[in-house]
């Protein structure tokens, strides 16, 4: 008797919703965003690690990490490694207003995400604009 009771409210409850019920809306990306920018984040210590261990061997080493660092490839994965940085950290911040119930209307969602986007790339040109004149 309880398994058909059982089965019965399990028959009853709505199912999960998922992505292809909702509309994708610029939070619901932003949110995915974060996620995909922090596992990259561990891809790129991986990274850096890598090259700081070619610098510490030096030699043959060093003159391959160099190579790859400093060429077209080398600057797209630096490039990424930045914004991702500066994209996770903004992310961040706007998840700590949320966790203080700040900015939870819709509007406020809203510029928060758009603020988390423009941010974040905003971050990245500029570093690369100061690394520019600086050398």
């Amino acid at each position: 008797m309880a398994d058909a009771d059982t089965d019965r409210l399990a028959a009853q409850r709505p199912l999960s919703p998922h992505l292809t019920i909702f509309k994708p809306i610029l939070t619901m990306m932003m949110s995915i965003a974060h996620r995909i920018t922090g596992a990259g984040l561990y891809v790129g210590m991986a990274l850096l690690t890598l090259f700081l261990l070619g610098v510490a061997i030096g030699g043959d080493a060093f003159a391959a990490v160099a190579w790859i660092a400093s060429g077209f490839i080398g600057n797209l994965i630096i490039l990424m490694i930045v914004w991702a940085i500066f994209h996770h950290l903004l992310g961040g911040v706007r998840h700590a207003f949320w966790d203080r119930g700040l900015y939870m209307d819709p509007q406020g969602r809203e510029l928060m995400a758009q603020g988390t986007l423009v941010g974040g790339i905003l971050l990245t040109l500029l570093l690369y604009i100061f690394k520019t004149l600086a050398s």
